[in-house]
């Protein structure tokens, strides 16, 4: 398709052709045109449409109608182009928390053309660095009271020719610069495969990797998990704590909220106890946040249950069984579990509340296949666990970067988590490929054995790694955090040993067990296992 980037970088880098994954777009709502600009079809139709009056974006500090958001992102469209001479193409650092400038800028980016390339707000200098060279970022819109770790890591790329602030009072803030532009501007007509954002991966060791996204795939995103399986509608009103650097919180806190005409709550902070202050406050009805998160606020049950919250939604790593029936006694609520990646920019495996199954990520939503298979890549039958492959309308491509041919494999995306499928199609997750520990050689899946510790009551949350065995080759280590009340001592660990034996096989049960006061994870959330392992 004609690109409309003068700045080629994006489609220069892509992945070759053979080394892309198939692409399914058999579904009536995946029929995209040979031009589509994603804010257009986020945005402005809702302008045009005559919705521009309803709420779109509320927060502790601004209460955005759709109009409010569509005036500031055509401003700031217009300060890239005519004073910072953005291209259709450059690459443009997002660097903020969840706050309405960040959505303003995302949005703003895309109508000029730019390929937003988001990041977590707590990045440091060494951090930002490889994303600014691996992305080739020439431009930086950042929020104030994020700058100086930006402006550190700045100094060794002189590639980034502009970094304006905004959320600021500054005379030379965006905000001071939007003043003197027009409201109105007209989208680019970007190609529907023209790059819009790239995403880095999160929890990965060595050098980050780049995945690129095309203004379709933003699109497909929201023709699939959010019909098929959310199944909101515009006078929802969403909330949660993913940020939205993080493709989870892009679709669960923007995208999808936006796709509806409904709006949604972000804010800045958002643990669990400002979420349920958010909740409470804003009539939130829908909710994403991780599993660690849910598990923390079943404890005030009772008040959530004396919210307008309908719908939560789980995802970022896997929901153990237990979590789940907890939160649903405490509150009533069944959860929507789901598995996605940042290489497939969304969820492609959930389920609604009707058909969940403990211990079930789900079904495949609409639009995408999954399959389970071997080493070799034959198509395991129901009952045995092997690798998941995946394809739909998105996929992975890798900006530049020779790990494409590892994630991608004879047109399938091969996602790096072990699965089990039942016979009715359910896919059952069973541990990152690289999480399996062989003792003695019986194959063991840390999340099991996670589950069967996360079920005892004194268990706020573990971890579990395999580690070198002169004899056993490997055995099961835990690494745990305590609810307050309980001595972390000798005695709790063989108590805890017992429980597990009694839990699941008794072969699988932590044979050492370390008390921590936190684990680590990464921004989104995830657990960071191999922070564990080389500890």
């Amino acid at each position: 398709m004609p690109t409309a980037h003068i700045d080629t970088f994006a489609r220069d880098n892509l992945p070759p052709v053979d080394q892309q994954p198939d692409f399914l777009f058999e579904l009536p709502e995946l029929q995209f045109p040979a031009q589509l600009n994603c804010a257009t079809e986020l945005l402005d139709e809702h302008i045009q449409e005559g919705r521009g009056g309803r709420w779109c974006i509320r927060g502790p500090k601004d209460h955005w109608t759709y109009r409010d958001l569509w005036e500031r992102a055509n401003q700031i469209a217009h300060v890239l182009v005519q004073e910072l001479a953005l291209v259709p193409g450059n690459r443009v650092l997002l660097h903020a928390p969840n706050t309405p400038m960040t959505v303003a800028c995302w949005f703003g980016i895309v109508k000029a053309g730019g390929i937003v390339v988001a990041t977590m707000p707590l990045l440091r200098a060494k951090e930002l660095k490889p994303i600014l060279e691996i992305g080739a970022i020439s431009h930086a819109f950042c929020d104030a009271s994020l700058a100086a770790e930006l402006q550190d890591a700045a100094q060794a790329v002189p590639g980034l020719r502009h970094i304006m602030l905004f959320n600021t009072t500054e005379d030379a803030s965006l905000e001071a610069h939007m003043a003197q532009h027009s409201s109105a501007f007209s989208n680019v007509n970007t190609a529907s495969d023209d790059t819009c954002l790239i995403g880095f991966t999160s929890g990965t060791t060595g050098i980050p990797k780049a995945t690129m996204h095309f203004h379709r795939d933003v699109m497909a995103t929201c023709h699939c998990w959010p019909r098929s399986v959310l199944k909101a509608h515009a006078d929802d009103v969403f909330i949660g704590s993913p940020p939205l650097g993080f493709t989870f919180g892009l679709g669960g806190l923007v995208l999808f909220p936006m796709s509806l005409g409904a709006s949604t709550v972000l804010l800045e902070k958002a643990g669990p106890a400002q979420l349920l202050d958010g909740i409470r406050d804003y009539g939130a009805t829908v909710a994403f946040t991780a599993p660690t998160s849910y598990r923390t606020l079943a404890a005030r049950g009772e008040e959530v249950r004396a919210t307008k919250l309908r719908k939560c939604v789980s995802a970022g790593e896997a929901l153990p069984a237990a979590t789940r029936a907890l939160w649903r006694e405490a509150t009533g609520i069944e959860m929507i579990d789901g598995i996605g990646a940042t290489e497939m920019l969304h969820i492609f495996i959930s389920s609604t509340e009707e058909d969940a199954r403990p211990g079930a990520t789900g079904k495949v939503v609409p639009g995408y296949e999954a399959r389970i298979v071997d080493e070799q890549g034959q198509t395991l039958p129901p009952g045995n666990v092997g690798k998941l492959a995946v394809r739909g309308p998105t996929g992975c491509r890798y900006l530049n970067d020779s790990r494409q041919k590892a994630y991608v494999k004879d047109g399938w995306n091969i996602t790096g988590d072990a699965y089990m499928m039942d016979t009715e199609g359910y896919f059952f997750y069973q541990s990152r490929t690289d999480d399996m520990i062989v003792s003695a050689g019986y194959n063991i899946a840390s999340p099991e054995v996670e589950e069967g510790l996360m079920q005892h009551p004194a268990v706020l949350e573990c971890a579990v790694i395999g580690v070198p065995d002169a004899e056993r080759g490997q055995i099961v280590k835990a690494y745990v955090v305590m609810h307050p009340g309980y001595a972390a001592n000798a005695e709790m660990v063989r108590r805890l040993q017992d429980f597990v034996k009694q839990a699941i096989a008794p072969y699988k049960y932590p044979r050492a067990i370390e008390f921590r006061e936190s684990l680590p994870r990464t921004q989104s959330g995830k657990l960071q296992r191999f922070k564990l392992r080389d500890s």
